[in-house]
């Protein structure tokens, strides 16, 4: 899938299993749920899968989605409105030797660099006072192109420095590098070094608390302390101090690195290794109109189950699950890139003549989404963008 070749390797090993599963007499999607990957479950390159790994209950939840409903000419024969045809208003086709079919495929995509790679991210965060109320400002590289970042790392901040005012600075590199927007990885990496940083000033801003404020009571000392709604309080909810009063117009500012866990390059004799951070999963099922005799598609839906880890916007989540949904519509029906097998060069023109998707030939995509937390990234989330689009459709 754009890069990966993961489509297309996979066409060789999941047509085995559809002649297994044929073979003994088993449902294709049954069969691929009884022999799924689970939690603890060996890779290839010898390392153990350390956290929820739910392929089996993803394809479960996609399978027991309901279908939708089958179209009024492939019901009762009756002539069809075009647009709603294989070929839509080309008119080619009115309803005649159009038949449906369905398909499941099992996406697996590993979040961030790996193989030893030093993959990190900085964020500076300041806490101060402006107008008599608490404001966090926070400063990344991290290249915004759609994901959310900048509504998720507010979010960070809100939560973790107890404010409501946050301001994100505009993102360059004069904080550090935040790495690319890429590898499904800025939530995790960038997001995870937002969360550092407000952790950081906020143990800072306690201590000041203590200082200044201290001998005033003795949970000061003994209590664990949060900030919460512009307030410091203790953990069972007793208020000690507004934020204002702690700070006192001092501004307390942190700009730190932030790395995942470490991961090793793989032997290049054997090719095992430790090499991924994270692995996500999605399945989903495809409901496509064919035209058998044309050989012309139409998409009707595209079902997806995905495990998140944990929703920290389910609206963006949502987008981003839809969105690699499409990318992986455009690769199956309407992407080509066409190569001169002599010379190797890529033959399409432009851009102009490159299809991909649009609002037009997006399907309706409903989205199941499971939050099984990966207890060694922030907040358990996972990374989510690329899971949807690196998957196989294949018609049952």
């Amino acid at each position: 899938m754009r890069g990966f070749g993961a489509v297309q390797a996979c066409f060789a090993y999941e047509a085995q299993m559809d002649k297994l599963a044929d073979k003994v007499g088993m449902d294709r999607v049954a069969f691929r749920q009884l022999n799924a990957m689970e939690q603890g479950t060996i890779m290839p390159t010898g390392q153990p899968v350390d956290s929820p790994a739910p392929v089996a209950e993803l394809l479960r939840r996609v399978k027991a989605m309901p279908m939708p409903p089958e179209q009024q000419w492939l019901a009762a024969g009756e002539a069809a409105d075009v647009r709603q045809l294989p070929g839509g208003l080309s008119n080619t086709t009115h309803g005649e030797g159009v038949v449906r079919g369905v398909g499941y495929a099992v996406g697996i995509k590993n979040v961030g660099f790996s193989e030893g790679f030093d993959d990190y991210s900085t964020a500076k965060v300041r806490l101060e006072v402006v107008a008599g109320e608490p404001v966090a400002v926070v400063h990344t590289a991290m290249a915004e192109v759609g994901q959310g970042g900048v509504t998720v790392h507010a979010q960070i901040a809100r939560t973790e420095l107890g404010v409501t005012q946050v301001t994100i600075h505009p993102a360059d590199t004069q904080v550090g590098s935040a790495g690319s927007t890429s590898a499904s990885r800025q939530t995790y990496v960038t997001g995870g070094a937002v969360k550092n940083s407000c952790e950081l000033v906020r143990e800072k801003v306690l201590e000041m608390g203590r200082r200044k404020l201290g001998t005033y009571h003795p949970a000061w000392a003994t209590a664990e302390l949060l900030l919460e709604g512009g307030k410091v309080v203790t953990d069972g909810g007793e208020v000690l101090a507004d934020l204002a009063d702690v700070l006192e117009g001092e501004a307390v500012e942190v700009e730190a690195e932030w790395r995942h866990r470490a991961t090793e390059p793989f032997d290049l004799r054997t090719g095992q290794g430790f090499g991924h951070v994270q692995y996500t999963f999605a399945a989903h099922r495809a409901v496509v109109e064919v035209d058998t005799e044309l050989g012309l598609v139409k998409v009707i839906e595209l079902a997806c189950a995905q495990d998140v880890g944990k929703a920290l916007n389910p609206l963006s989540v949502i987008g981003q699950i839809q969105g690699g949904t499409t990318q992986g519509l455009g690769v199956a029906v309407m992407e080509e890139i066409i190569v001169d097998p002599k010379t190797a060069k890529v033959r399409n023109p432009s851009f102009t003549d490159y299809l991909i998707p649009t609002i037009l030939d997006t399907p309706t995509i409903p989205v199941d989404v499971l939050e099984l937390a990966d207890e060694h990234a922030p907040y358990g989330l996972r990374g989510i963008g690329e899971a949807p689009p690196c998957r196989r459709l294949r018609l049952s």
